[in-house]
Formats: structure tokens, C-alpha cells, sequence
């Protein structure tokens, strides 16, 4: 059975809080097996019968709608796929060991032209983006904290959901999940 890495969005920030106890229990209700959280930021880490990313987001978000009382959008990834964010290097090292902030977005699908156009057009001295598939990298002279740009401004430019996740969590996730051929 496939596993997967379900990115939350709104999870233990905002005032929204949710027991990592209690997340894993909302998804082996949904049926999944191996339910793993990784840090309290909204990871988890869950085996499914289903391949059908978009059909296991829809899930999820219904699920964690009704048992939390919030809209929780969700980003559905394959460890494959994580590996392949995390191996994905946009920018040149020398510049990420001085960032302040290096995150990655997760979108629900790859940009159209014209929104791929806006997100970048959101570049300045202190913020640098690159998108790559369903994924947009940022990378920040300012901690992410004291940043112009955050997940509200990326999410007002394309009119839709998206979380973010510092790289390094991406590379710790990673490297303790990685894809079994």
C-alpha cells in the first residue's frame, strides 16, 4: 500500500490547536494504517489502500472539518514525492546557508501560466521564489516572522489555499520517511 505525507494547513497556529494525539485518531478513523504525526505543525505520515491524491485530500478535509469544526485544507504528497522536494535545490547553496527564512508551499495543483507569473512577480531584494510542479520554494533575507511575504499574501496573489513548511523540516521528513520502491 502507498504511503503518504499529509500536509495540513492551519494546524497549531492561529489559535487553532489540535492534539497530535487527536490527529492521529482522526485519520485512523478515516481508515489509514501506519498513522505517524512528525512534529505538532499538521504531518502526518499515513498508509491508504487509495493512490488517488486529490480523492484523499477531499477526505481528509471533510473528515477534519467535521471533527474539529475548521476548514483544514490539506496537501496530499507521496514519500516519493517529498523526497523529490527535498532533493530539489532552486537556489545556490551560499545563498540558503544566509537566508533567514527557506520554505517550500504546497499547492493544490501546478500553476497556470498566469499565476505562475504573479507569484513571481512577487520577487524582491529580500524574497526569491521558484516553482517547481505543486510546489513553490521561498527563500528570504528575513526571518520568516519579520518577512513581507507570507502564506496569507501567496495565498490573496492566486486566490487560493496553500501551507508552508521550512525546508528543513522537509529534509527531515525526508530522510526519516523515505520511498520503499
Amino acid at each position: 500500500m502507498p504511503r503518504f505525507v499529509a500536509f495540513l494547513r492551519a494546524v497549531n497556529v492561529g489559535g487553532h490547536v489540535i492534539r497530535m494525539d487527536d490527529l492521529r485518531r482522526a485519520f485512523v478513523k478515516l481508515g489509514f494504517d501506519d498513522v505517524e504525526t512528525f512534529i505538532a505543525s499538521g504531518n502526518v505520515v499515513f498508509t491508504s489502500r487509495s493512490r488517488d491524491g486529490a480523492a484523499l485530500e477531499r477526505k481528509i478535509e471533510r473528515s477534519l472539518e467535521k471533527t474539529f469544526g475548521y476548514e483544514v485544507k490539506t496537501f496530499v504528497r507521496t514519500l516519493a514525492e517529498v523526497a523529490d522536494v527535498a532533493a530539489h535545490k532552486p537556489f545556490p547553496e551560499a545563498r540558503v546557508r544566509c537566508a533567514g527564512a527557506y520554505c517550500v508551499g504546497f499547492l493544490p495543483a501546478t500553476l497556470s501560466p498566469e499565476a505562475a507569473k504573479r507569484v513571481l512577480a512577487l520577487k524582491s531584494d529580500d524574497d526569491d521564489f521558484h516553482l517547481n510542479g505543486r510546489e513553490v520554494y521561498w527563500l528570504s533575507k528575513n526571518r520568516q516572522g519579520e518577512a513581507a511575504f507570507s502564506n496569507a499574501v501567496l495565498e490573496k496573489t492566486l486566490a487560493a489555499r496553500s501551507t508552508f513548511r521550512g525546508f528543513n523540516t522537509i529534509l527531515k521528513l525526508a530522510a526519516k520517511y523515505p520511498p520503499k520502491e
